[in-house]
């Protein structure tokens, strides 16, 4: 990727069109909503992958990303807690737990900064 240098923050042009980082909301998305939404989104896609292979049928998955910062110096991260709303038919709550445990240690995201960002998961089942 290549990023180049705005006005007021960064641009880059992907094959969806141009994506414009910022520290000012007014002018893009800020960097720690990028990382939250990588972690996100990573998770999402895993879990999904995870019950599509377990023969699970999941209708939709929702998110909630809860972000804790330091609120001193560079602001940084310092845990985000994801809330999964699953709609699956035939899913308990034991094969939910255990789709979570292999979502945490599959999503390529959350392994690159478990060691610097608490993460914890829910899930709730509908």
């Amino acid at each position: 990727m290549e990023f180049s240098m705005k006005e007021h923050g960064f641009s880059t042009d992907t094959e969806f069109g141009s994506l414009d980082i910022s520290s000012n909301a007014e002018y893009g998305f800020r960097p720690y909503q990028l990382l939250v939404s990588s972690v996100a989104v990573c998770s999402g896609g895993v879990l999904r992958k995870v019950m599509e292979k377990r023969r699970q049928s999941v209708r939709d998955i929702k998110i909630n990303a809860d972000v804790k910062r330091s609120g001193k110096g560079a602001d940084e991260i310092q845990e985000i807690h994801l809330h999964f709303i699953i709609e699956a038919e035939n899913v308990t709550e034991d094969q939910m737990k255990k789709n979570m445990e292999w979502t945490k240690k599959n999503c390529s995201m959350v392994q690159s900064v478990k060691d610097s960002i608490h993460i914890t998961e829910t899930f709730e089942l509908k």
